[in-house]
């Protein structure tokens, strides 16, 4: 298996300890789910640029990419609600939102092409950089407020571009930084992808 699969399965592994470890640990875990999160982090940025270098970065590794994400971060989401519920429950109304809206995400591209998204959208980038710091606030600082409601906010505009890039595009196509870019390969014009923030 290359590095950057085993970079993934990583991750994927991750997901599942950072969970366990805050059901038998409590609050004691918070850093080491905190450290964990950050190799998940590190994996997901390197496998990417290895497979680049390495030229397998296929649909294939895309798309598992994409998914091991969503676990990963669902696992660290769930992971901070075990050790502080009461942080997200001032937030419920936004947390349902943002997973009712990744469900809408799912159900829109399903039923359109039978595949799950796979765009890693400029916007969905950024909601990641936001999400990583709402979680770091939780589990380093036990402080969620306005940093939170940023990273809520940011996720339902990043799930409405991924909606709309499903809904214009003719053809699944992953790697699609926005709907704007998705409405100029509709159209056939095109354009240059970032090696940097389009991976």
């Amino acid at each position: 298996m290359s590095v950057p699969y085993l970079l993934i399965l990583l991750r994927f592994l991750l997901g599942p300890v950072v969970v366990l470890l805050s059901f038998v640990l409590g609050e004691q875990s918070t850093y080491i789910v905190l450290f964990l999160m950050y190799v998940g982090l590190f994996s997901d940025i390197f496998d990417g640029i290895i497979a680049r270098k390495m030229k397998i970065d296929t649909e294939k590794m895309r798309r598992l990419d994409s998914q091991t994400d969503l676990i990963f971060w669902l696992c660290i989401a769930w992971s901070c609600y075990i050790i502080y519920p009461q942080i997200i429950r001032e937030k419920w109304i936004g947390v349902l939102a943002l997973l009712a809206m990744e469900g809408l995400c799912y159900l829109t591209s399903f039923i359109k092409f039978k595949k799950e998204t796979c765009t890693h959208a400029f916007v969905s980038k950024m909601w990641g950089i936001t999400l990583l710091v709402a979680f770091t606030s939780m589990l380093g600082f036990a402080y969620g407020g306005w940093i939170l409601t940023i990273c809520i906010v940011l996720g339902l505009i990043s799930q409405v571009d991924v909606i709309l890039i499903t809904l214009i595009l003719k053809k699944w196509t992953h790697d699609v930084p926005s709907f704007y870019h998705a409405i100029l390969i509709r159209k056939g014009v095109s354009f240059k992808k970032s090696k940097y923030l389009n991976s």
